[in-house]
């Protein structure tokens, strides 16, 4: 049974009403808590279990130290953006390829344990980017992003799951005693990598570690009382402190148990094959997880479009008008057509996009590389010296300037051992490969 509501326009909305904040627009539900389970569900994603690699890299001591560096960096940057929120201031998105190396890493690890280790156990990829897709677009119809609080929260349990078993496996990795040449620079140059691969390697290693703590949209959840850059200054806080703790585990147990030669992923490329069905309980968790974080960065970008085009096309019912659908056992749901084909069209454009080109990671990683330094660093950087007045060339100016200059330089590296990625990953294309 299906009936039409108004037109929608928030701003016409009395603000009186139950459902509006002060500002006017739909009333915010989150909470510490679910702010806090947002930033650990965009921070923590599976390439926690990549650490080892990017400590690898880098070694012991600046691999280490680079992790909490930005740890730092991050929650400072994120408070002034907290501190920016009541005045005029307000991707990196989760690859298919993460959640279907998880799906493979499933059924390989399956294959392996019945016909051992050097089977030959391959299967096509993209019919599960379809499935993924198929999904998300359902998912993606979600009306906003407040109504997102029960994913990240099971997304924040699946994050623990993984990254613990991961931990563990290490630590027993470690404890067996067969364990992985390691050294305080990373990979040795003649022996693991050539001069060059260390360079770009380095780059790319540290971009990873950067972008990593990235989760710049999260704030707009939360509920206008008790104000919001006090709540977020907390969330961040205890998210920031969390996946922190769970980065270092990752990356240095990691590294210590498989050495210069650790994998891209402990889990997904197979550091580990048994207990099999561990590990596939792992994978399940980081699948369920991919398919909540993917959510968490998408809808800003569907809310950012939805919002221009409201306001410019604000007499247009196809655009603005609410309709309610009843359905059997979950009760009304909001349905908006440009929201509907919007939405599914953004979803089969990136299905389609992670079907053809397999390198579809590399891509986002340079994506990454650039809106890293804007979104986290420059954008609340400049707000907080703006906001609070820093004075011109005074200590506070000149240290927040450098702080931008070092974090561009980064983002600059990190893009270009991305480019280099993405060359690498262009010359192994294989269309629909297994």
């Amino acid at each position: 049974m299906c009936h039409f509501d108004a037109v929608h326009n928030p701003s016409a909305v009395e603000s009186a009403d139950a459902n509006v904040d002060d500002d006017g627009r739909e009333k915010r539900t989150g909470t510490l808590m679910t702010a806090s389970a947002h930033i650990i569900t965009a921070v923590i994603g599976s390439g926690v279990l990549s650490l080892a690699w990017a400590i690898a890299q880098l070694g012991w001591v600046a691999g280490t130290l680079i992790l909490v560096t930005f740890a730092v960096v991050n929650y400072y940057t994120s408070t002034m953006l907290a501190d920016c929120y009541r005045s005029d201031a307000g991707a990196r998105n989760y690859t298919y390829m993460d959640v279907v190396r998880s799906y493979l890493a499933i059924w390989k690890a399956t294959c392996f344990h019945k016909k051992g280790h050097g089977a030959k156990c391959s299967i096509p990829n993209y019919p599960f980017m379809v499935a993924f897709g198929v999904v998300e677009i359902f998912l993606s119809q979600l009306p906003n992003f407040h109504k997102l609080s029960f994913l990240s929260i099971i997304a924040a349990i699946m994050s623990f799951s993984y990254a613990s078993i991961g931990i563990g496996l290490a630590i027993s990795v470690v404890a067996s005693g067969k364990v992985g040449k390691t050294s305080v620079t990373g990979t040795v140059v003649g022996v693991d990598v050539t001069a060059s691969d260390k360079i770009w390697k380095a780059f790319q290693a540290t971009g990873d570690i950067a972008f990593s703590y990235s989760f710049s949209t999260i704030l707009d959840t939360l509920r206008s009382s008790p104000p919001e850059n006090k709540v977020m200054k907390k969330a961040t806080l205890a998210g920031v402190s969390t996946t922190t703790v769970f980065y270092i585990l990752c990356g240095c147990m990691g590294y210590a148990a498989f050495g210069n030669r650790a994998p891209g992923d402990f889990l997904t490329d197979f550091g580990f094959y048994e207990p099999y069905w561990l590990i596939n309980f792992a994978n399940a968790c980081i699948v369920l997880h991919l398919i909540a974080a993917y959510q968490v960065f998408a809808q800003p970008i569907f809310q950012l479009v939805e919002n221009k085009c409201n306001k410019a096309w604000p007499e247009n019912n196809f655009i603005n008008k609410e309709h309610s659908i009843n359905i059997p056992f979950l009760g009304k749901w909001r349905i908006n057509f440009f929201r509907l084909v919007w939405r599914t069209a953004y979803v089969i454009l990136t299905t389609f996009v992670a079907v053809i080109f397999p390198f579809f990671n590399s891509i986002l990683g340079l994506i990454g590389a650039t809106a890293f330094w804007p979104l986290t660093v420059y954008f609340p950087v400049e707000m907080h010296i703006s906001q609070r007045k820093v004075k011109k060339y005074s200590m506070k100016w000149n240290a927040l300037k450098l702080l931008i200059s070092v974090c561009l330089i980064v983002s600059l590296l990190a893009a270009i051992g991305s480019i280099v990625g993405l060359i690498n990953s262009v010359k192994a294309y294989k269309p629909f490969h297994s």
